[in-house]
């Protein structure tokens, strides 16, 4: 099927060809019609299968021969680096109208975002904080929005947005057609659904809970002090051309970019503790490829639409198979075949467990040449030594004083 199938004008399509898509996605398909026409829909896919085209292009169709100003659609995005990503996707597929897109996150300058806002904006991309802080100035109204999306449903009530989600959509129109998207669908997810939409289409593709198959995904055993020479032996390989490394900490993401750099690999860290200003540029140079390593705690594991990254590795196994899921999606985008690597030790045995269990099957082991690799299993339970004999010896009486 073609784009041209989906009953797109000849400017979104324009914009779509423009942009290097000639074929829509499985949840392009199924999504973008239900949208057009009208309907409130719930849609699941795996990360990387172009959900935020699947909501954009409804948007662009249905604003596009709007001839009144003013905030006609909102977008709910739980990250920066998410709503960063949309703004500029909604600049490519829009740029053969006259439509704009006013950004609002945290971390940012508030005059620049008030005067985007008042310059003519007519869909707001938000993360739900500051666009209260927004609401509360009086800065933004939402009774005129027609359509509102809640993107990354799951990571927002995740990061515990509830409240501000409930909050936020109490302001708009009852009548708006509200589309939610999500990479995971489970009974938390399910009961905003209920509560938000009005008699929703669902869209599933592919199983929610696994990674694409197109990611090659291998697991290398290794102890605490080996990951950092190991996975320097790791990026030395030719055929990783990029790569995000994901730690657990925001000190150790710094510590692990140190590492490369004194190894003569071009990286660069991003986590919660940059400034905004530092997280854009890191990602800038990033997909310019003035960085070959991208060092990112999981702030970075939602949101990040960057093509042709070769790799994915885990320095740190994550806790939670959710997380690990999200982190490997960097990789294989849009279709694409992608690596994901991770150095797991055996303090990490319970997490892999929790893992392979999620994915229903053992991850494929590898081993590097110079490496100890340490056995990942839980020990047998230790069974005292009894013998016959002292089974049948009665316990000696305790010589314990009366009080």
């Amino acid at each position: 099927m073609s784009f041209s199938a989906l009953a797109l004008s000849s400017e979104t399509l324009r914009s779509i060809s423009d942009r290097g898509h000639h074929q829509p996605t499985p949840i392009q398909t199924g999504a973008i019609p239900i949208a057009l026409a009208g309907r409130d829909l719930v849609a699941t896919a795996v990360t990387g299968s172009g959900k935020t085209a699947a909501y954009l292009l409804p948007i662009l169709e249905r604003l596009r021969s709007r001839k009144t100003a003013g905030l006609s659609a909102l977008i709910l995005a739980p990250t920066r680096e998410l709503a960063a990503q949309i703004g500029r996707e909604f600049g490519l597929l829009a740029r053969n109208t006259r439509l704009r897109a006013a950004v609002v996150v945290g971390g940012e300058s508030m005059s620049r975002q008030i005067h985007e806002l008042r310059s003519g904006a007519n869909v707001l991309v938000a993360c739900p904080g500051r666009l209260i802080d927004h609401l509360e100035r009086g800065i933004v109204r939402l009774d005129k929005i027609e359509i509102a999306v809640i993107d990354e449903a799951d990571r927002l009530l995740d990061m515990g947005f509830l409240p501000q989600l409930r909050r936020i959509l109490k302001l708009a129109p009852v009548a708006r057609q509200t589309l939610m998207f999500s990479a995971t669908m489970d009974s938390a997810v399910a009961q905003i659904a209920r509560e938000f939409l009005r008699d929703p289409e669902r869209v599933t593709i592919g199983d929610a809970s696994a990674p694409p198959d197109t990611i090659n995904q291998a697991i290398y055993p290794v102890s605490v002090d080996n990951k950092g020479p190991m996975i320097l032996e790791l990026l030395k390989r030719a055929e990783v051309e990029s790569a995000i490394v994901f730690t657990r900490t925001k000190s150790r993401a710094d510590r692990v970019a140190k590492l490369l750099e004194r190894n003569r690999i071009s990286a660069i860290a991003i986590h919660g503790d940059r400034s905004q200003s530092q997280r854009n540029a890191a990602l800038a140079g990033f997909r310019k490829g003035a960085y070959r390593v991208l060092v990112a705690t999981d702030v970075a594991a939602r949101g990040l639409d960057i093509s042709d990254v070769s790799h994915v590795i885990n320095f740190d196994l994550p806790d939670a198979p959710d997380s690990y899921i999200h982190r490997i999606g960097r990789t294989a985008r849009m279709g694409k075949s992608g690596h994901a690597l991770s150095l797991v030790t055996p303090e990490d045995l319970q997490s892999l467990n929790q893992i392979e269990r999620t994915l229903g099957k053992k991850l494929k082991r590898e081993t590097i040449a110079g490496f100890e690799a340490p056995v990942l299993a839980a020990p047998k339970p230790a069974m005292a030594l009894r013998t016959p004999a002292m089974r049948r010896r009665p316990m000696p009486p305790r010589n314990r004083r009366r009080a």
